[in-house]
């Protein structure tokens, strides 16, 4: 047998090894892992506010809340879930916190520029209260780890709440305080600030887990059955 046939069999073995190993792979990966090699697909977009977003027409009256809980697609997904039908009119998926102009989503996972991955949320203040908003976000989330939900790590993974006047920043003091001593014991770590310019993430993002259910959702994205706050 000739060096160059058995050269040849050698490299069609370890091409066929590789692509047994890769299958393997894709099939055990832990889901977590999949974010690291989901493309960053680019979108031929302007850095857009949520009030000027191609969602739904937003009612006169409404009202906006903004909150910061790690991975966006699962936050999203519950706050969508479970009040779709009670009075809340849009739920976008999108980045803040940050001094990047019109930021990727390649950007902010960098880390390096700032910006939280968010929900901005439009609701009915008849239906729905700012309260039962915040009660809501300290359920779903652990609010106890900075920079960090899950096996998601970095700044732009931190639990915030970005309020949008005085007394939505009252609100959340109380509520945070409540949910640090009568959940969490003491260990909450989640910002609480003014909010900044909102741009909305890709097109992509939004109601991610309803266009792909098997998608990833992070593992601390869960109701916790907590006694109401008093």
């Amino acid at each position: 047998m000739s060096t160059s046939t058995t050269t040849a069999q050698i490299l069609i073995s370890t091409a066929t090894a590789l692509a047994i190993a890769i299958t393997v792979m894709a099939f055990t990966m832990p889901a977590f892992a999949s974010r690291l090699f989901r493309p960053f697909a680019s979108s031929a977009r302007l850095g857009i506010t949520a009030d000027t977003s191609g969602g739904p027409a937003i009612p006169e009256g409404a009202e906006k809340a903004t909150v910061a809980a790690g991975c966006f697609w699962g936050v999203e997904h519950l706050y969508r879930k479970h009040f779709g039908n009670k009075g809340l009119y849009d739920a976008r998926v999108g980045y803040t916190g940050g001094d990047l102009n019109n930021p990727t989503y390649r950007a902010v996972c960098s880390g390096q520029t700032g910006h939280a991955e968010a929900l901005q949320l439009h609701y009915d203040p008849n239906q729905i209260t700012y309260r039962q908003i915040l009660e809501f976000f300290y359920r779903l989330h652990d609010p106890t780890t900075a920079n960090r939900q899950g096996p998601d790590v970095g700044p732009q993974y931190r639990s915030a709440i970005y309020y949008h006047d005085a007394e939505q920043e009252r609100v959340a003091r109380e509520v945070t305080r409540q949910a640090d001593e009568q959940w969490y014991k003491g260990g909450v770590k989640t910002e609480i600030a003014p909010a900044g310019r909102w741009w909305d993430a890709e097109d992509y993002h939004q109601q991610y887990l309803h266009h792909n259910p098997s998608g990833y959702e992070c593992p601390t994205h869960f109701l916790r059955q907590f006694p109401p706050l008093q």
